[in-house]
């Protein structure tokens, strides 16, 4: 059974967390500030620590599937002894018993371990200012939404990312045109002109983002980026403290797929940008290699909202660095179907004006 790591203040005895507004540890009982070099000794003790020997007979009733028991972990908060249940992902939480801050090291150990962390830098309270300010001059939005939908839940999660880095080196070739209008007394010339386009050179790519986590929507997570790695520091499972996170269940190797195609797209659309001056550019070949292709693995800071209304639920995230806000919201139909009426109306007067104008004259 995992063991739980706690961080405890050594003024009050009261659970620390990492503070996002002051980046800093911090303990919310007592307000103590604690330099993250101070504790750096944490990560030395938590290798140190040994495994609860527990025996337990099992009481009659129902047994876990083997399925079951393949998706979950049973863990005890060192601090009042409670189990929990979690994810065979979960990396840290809180005790639902205690409510104390807890990492699982062992969620980050060997192969499992992060090389990079950014902080959070973007609390709770700024989430909830962002879904509000979401909402706000949103053409189509249901009036009553604002007013009626609810926050279900809100929580920090450290989300696990693959980055990769690679220098792409491609080849493309485009058929481009040039055409020349023009006219004299009897009849209008048209000439075009045809070009084989080369082009040939290297993009660096660095820290291309994939999420490690099949929990998390790609769509969602690729919405919030771009993250400023600048600001990642090498891994301490003192920022987890009073955050959720969670350990990849996708891996590098089942990651390259989607990172080969953004590497792709963005190549290929750098490229043609610099096929310039034609009437018209046609891509016939394009190749890319990479090479000093290489993977390493992080977790990013994410805040995820969970909204009801009307019986179905709305999902939001931001950014946990930088603030950047994303989500789906219901739309007001009947104030769509107006708008395109309105708009329809307008565009046909606009042509019966234009047409009435042409008889005159």
């Amino acid at each position: 059974m995992p063991a739980l790591q706690e961080y405890k203040c050594p003024c009050c005895g009261g659970s620390i967390e990492w503070n996002s507004t002051v980046q800093q540890l911090k303990c919310p009982f007592c307000d103590t500030e604690f330099d993250l070099e101070t504790l750096k000794g944490y990560d030395e003790d938590i290798k140190q620590d040994g495994q609860d020997d527990m025996t337990w007979n099992p009481e009659p009733g129902d047994t876990w599937s083997d399925d079951e028991a393949s998706q979950v972990q049973l863990f005890v908060c060192k601090s009042c002894g409670g189990e929990i249940i979690g994810d065979k992902n979960m990396g840290a939480t809180s005790c639902p018993y205690c409510n104390n801050a807890v990492v699982v090291p062992s969620q980050f150990s060997g192969d499992l371990r992060p090389d990079f962390v950014i902080p959070f830098k973007k609390n709770k309270e700024e989430a909830k200012a962002a879904l509000k300010n979401h909402l706000r001059r949103k053409r189509f939005l249901p009036k009553v939404f604002t007013d009626e939908n609810h926050i279900d839940e809100i929580k920090g999660i450290y989300v696990p990312f693959w980055l990769f880095d690679a220098k792409a080196e491609a080849h493309a070739r485009y058929k481009a045109s040039n055409v020349r209008v023009w006219s004299d007394r009897d009849y209008q010339y048209t000439e075009t002109t045809f070009y084989s386009v080369s082009r040939a050179g290297y993009l660096d790519f660095d820290h291309v983002a994939i999420d490690g986590s099949s929990k998390m929507a790609d769509d969602l997570m690729e919405s919030i980026e771009p993250f400023d790695f600048s600001e990642a520091v090498d891994f301490r499972t003192a920022y987890l403290a009073g955050f959720l996170a969670d350990r990849y269940d996708v891996t590098a190797e089942q990651s390259i797929e989607r990172a080969n195609s953004r590497i792709r797209k963005t190549t290929e659309e750098e490229f043609e940008k610099t096929v310039q001056g034609y009437s018209s550019v046609v891509p016939e070949s394009e190749s890319v290699r990479l090479k000093e292709a290489r993977a390493s693995y992080a977790l990013y800071p994410v805040w995820l909202l969970n909204t009801s209304w009307q019986g179905e639920q709305y999902t939001f995230a931001m950014n946990g660095q930088t603030g950047k806000f994303v989500g789906d919201l219901p739309v007001d139909q009947g104030a769509y179907t107006r708008s395109f009426v309105i708009t329809a109306l307008g565009v046909a007067a606009a042509v019966m004006g234009a047409l009435t104008l042409i008889n005159i004259m």
